[in-house]
């Protein structure tokens, strides 16, 4: 392992500092250093690649000029967005009418998923869901923003991959659910999610120099929310530059009814209005440039982002983020050749976060910071080879570093007065290569077949609690973890094989298997305290629950068979209709025990109805699902417009093999019908959510079940040559409900107790709201 060092800015506090203004004009924001408290010792590529199987590459390749490379896509309007049909083996990517639909309504870019069959999300702060695919979610997917494996840096995951691009950056959207072909999974059991912002565009050839801008501007009358964004494009035939800011603020959401009693008193925090959803609000401010030049059959980016976020609260969290400083740069490059084409990534983020009480928590009058620190680092390079008969040859090597400091400084009382260090210089490393055959057979078999390796190294150096004395509730067992095992390297082989069989263009059936494997992060293994206060503080799925590390965890293995037929039409009633069913078993699945040692009482063993203190085990698993979707053209008319209707039923379940416990946080069977009218410039859309009740629930967590309901929601859009605005009613009926994958509700009063908030008690979802978003391009 690398040399022990300390992060190069520990701060009390993240936030202020002085700015680096780039030669561009993009204002980064440097963080104040402090002294450090005490502590001991990776676009589509050649038009092969997007027929039968390809799995999808970096779509920076669709910018390559040259006979070599693909045929350039019809353009687009620019009120537009690129959308993808094919995206390979269990892909899916969302059409341009989605994306837009779905980041007009949210400044959370995970919910531009939520329409795609198999996705679900996890409840969180305003602009940080956790999505789920196919019931697993967070870790156990591989997240990649404009080509970066971004990780979560806090021990409540209040900042992961997808919080750090704005909606109004992302141009394109892909996901694998259960199957990820080995040149885009890796050290994931769920599936692989890829979201990037549109392609570098470039001026034609003898058009001169190329000036584009657009500003976005939106209001939502639940929570008050607000923002904006403002994008600009400079282009010549070979050059690119592109600059993007944007901001959103919100004040906390509000049911549909009240839910909660008022809580009376100073000594449990402010008084909240029954209907008032506390510790949500948020404020967030996002740039980015992006460089691009190209020559012939190359193209090279370099792309900078900055992201704070000055407050975002988590209703199902024991805290709040108080303050988060993320920066990150990438340099990517992209190449064609004669039967070749090359691909090249590198990347870093740093991330500075920072948790502790808002306004609606109280801690007996003082507050509890959290600080965390953490870089990530990644490279990636692969090829693609044609193969005699138009097969394909993917090979690829990547590694990815990942740092974590994660302390908490003292604050009087029993907390001091040394600092408390959760994490003290974790490290993962992870290494990775693949190769993988594309291959075609006649006119209507084709296979895709990969092998992958991987390894992955952990390691913490030594800890200490507030105090370090023997005799205090810290001190053993500080002293016991530091004895411990700390260090730990795991490697495997992963496989997968798919079968796609087109009997016609309008037909297509697929069946694939595949052996997948993750290994646990660092809170997983190594959040070391039993001391209630503390593992309250290590929880990333929002049950309220405190949870423990295992340092002896193994990897998880799981052998998944999905199957999937598609039936397109080949007329013009655009029908389509699409069927997929996964069944997933898991070796060594991560889940939860309850606590029996350290500082964990007796009755936490078998205590119902109140939040436990639990400890990360292995366990068998199994997940199975179904997903259904479709849309046909109901009617047409010249004058009157058109009528679409579109459905999506997804059902799922999963269960420990070795007692029949239900798994955390599984979405129970939803369905969406939705009738869109388009008449010129002027789109309507009626949807209708139904979700069941949730009975199958974590008997080992005390998950709360949640009741069935139904929601309706109006949206309608009118565009214009230069100008598009939006309008929607969310929850048109202003029916109260609980989102099934919300959480508990820990939004105020004394959230440091298991005992401060009454168990029981779901977050619930946000009562109707007007929304409305104005487009302007110049």
């Amino acid at each position: 392992m690398p040399c022990r060092r300390r992060p190069h800015s520990q701060l009390m506090k993240v936030g202020g500092g002085a700015g680096l203004l780039l030669c561009t004009g993009l204002v980064l924001a440097q963080p104040a250093t402090a002294v450090p408290p005490a502590s001991p010792a990776s676009s589509a590529s050649s038009a092969k690649l997007a027929a039968v199987s390809a799995p999808p590459a970096s779509a920076a390749s669709a910018a390559l000029p040259g006979p070599a490379a693909q045929p350039p896509a019809h353009k687009l309007p620019r009120q537009q967005l690129q959308g993808h049909k094919d995206e390979g083996p269990f892909g899916a990517a969302l059409n341009a009418a989605q994306l837009q639909r779905a980041r007009s309504a949210s400044s959370d870019s995970a919910r531009l998923l939520q329409d795609l069959p198999g996705v679900s999300l996890y409840g969180a702060g305003g602009v940080s869901s956790l999505p789920a695919l196919n019931g697993l979610a967070d870790d156990r997917l591989r997240t990649q923003v404009d080509g970066m494996d971004l990780v979560a840096a806090c021990p409540n995951h209040m900042n992961p991959a997808l919080s750090y691009i704005d909606p109004d950056r992302v141009g394109v959207v892909r996901v694998f659910a259960g199957i990820s072909p080995v040149s885009i999974g890796g050290d994931s059991i769920g599936g692989s999610i890829q979201v990037e912002a549109k392609a570098p565009e470039f001026a034609e050839p003898g058009q001169g120099l190329r000036s584009e801008g657009r500003w976005t501007g939106f209001m939502r009358s639940n929570g008050q929310a607000r923002g904006q964004a403002l994008s600009a494009l400079l282009a010549t035939d070979t050059l690119h530059l592109d600059l993007s800011a944007s901001t959103a603020w919100q004040r906390n959401l509000h049911a549909a009814r009240a839910f909660k009693p008022a809580v009376p008193g100073s000594e449990t925090g402010p008084v909240i209005p029954g209907d008032e959803i506390a510790s949500s609000a948020y404020q967030t401010r996002n740039e980015s440039l992006r460089l691009a030049w190209r020559a012939e059959q190359h193209l090279l980016q370099f792309s900078a982002g900055h992201q704070r976020m000055g407050f975002e609260g988590f209703p199902n969290q024991r805290m709040d983020m108080t303050d988060d400083l993320g920066q990150q740069w990438s340099l990517r490059y992209t190449g064609q050749f004669d039967g070749l084409r090359l691909q090249a990534k590198l990347w870093r983020q740093d991330v500075h976060h920072a948790m502790d009480m808002g306004p609606d928590r109280f801690f007996y009058g003082y507050g509890m910071p959290m600080l965390t620190e953490a870089t990530t680092q990644g490279t990636q390079a692969d090829a693609q080879i044609d193969l005699p008969g138009n097969d394909l040859l993917r090979l690829g090597m990547e590694h990815q570093s990942y740092v974590l400091y994660d302390w908490w400084p003292p604050v009087g009382g029993s907390m001091g007065p040394n600092a408390f260090w959760n994490i003290d210089d974790g490290r993962r490393l992870r290494d990775g290569a693949f190769a993988e055959w594309e291959a075609h057979w006649g006119t209507h078999w084709s296979t895709l077949a990969g092998l992958r390796a991987d390894q992955v190294r952990t390691d913490v150096a030594k800890v200490q609690g507030y105090d370090n004395g023997l005799g205090a509730i810290w001190g053993q067992e500080a002293a016991a973890f530091n004895a411990g095992p700390r260090s730990r390297q795991d490697h495997w082989v992963d496989l997968m094989g798919s079968l796609r069989y087109q009997p016609d263009a309008g037909t297509r059936y697929e069946i694939g298997l595949a052996r997948q494997t993750h290994a646990p992060n660092l809170y997983q293994r190594y959040a070391w305290s039993t001391q209630p206060m503390a593992a309250l503080m290590n929880n990333f799925v929002g049950d309220g629950n405190g949870y423990i590390g295992n340092p002896y965890l193994r990897p998880e293995r799981a052998h998944t068979l999905a199957a999937s037929a598609e039936w397109r039409s080949t007329d013009d009633s655009e029908g389509l209709l699409k069927a997929q069913a996964h069944l997933t078993q898991v070796s060594d699945f991560m889940d939860a025990r309850r606590c029996d040692f350290g500082q964990c009482s007796t009755a936490n063993v078998d205590m119902p109805k109140a939040f436990v203190l639990l400890q990360y085990v292995n366990v068998p698993a199994r997940l199975q699902g179904l997903d259904l979707s479709g849309e046909r053209r109901l009617w047409h008319h010249a004058t009157r417009g058109r009528l679409k209707g579109s459905f999506v039923l997804s059902t799922l379940s999963g269960q420990r093999r070795d007692n029949g416990d239900g798994l955390y946080n599984l979405m129970p069977p939803q369905l969406r019908l939705s009738l869109e009218h388009q008449r010129g410039a002027l789109s309507t859309v009626l949807e209708v959510q139904g979700v069941s009740a949730k009975t199958h629930v974590s008997q080992v967590r005390n998950e709360m079940s949640t009741a069935g309901y139904g929601l309706v929601h109006l949206r309608s859009r009118c565009e214009w040559a230069h100008a598009r605005l939006e309008f929607a009613i969310e929850n048109l009926f202003d029916r109260f409900y609980t989102p099934p994958l919300g959480g508990a509700y820990l939004g105020q009063g004394r959230s440091m107790t298991s005992a401060g908030i009454p168990w029981g008690v779901p977050v619930p979802g946000t009562g109707r709201s007007f929304n409305t978003s104005l487009t302007l391009w110049f």
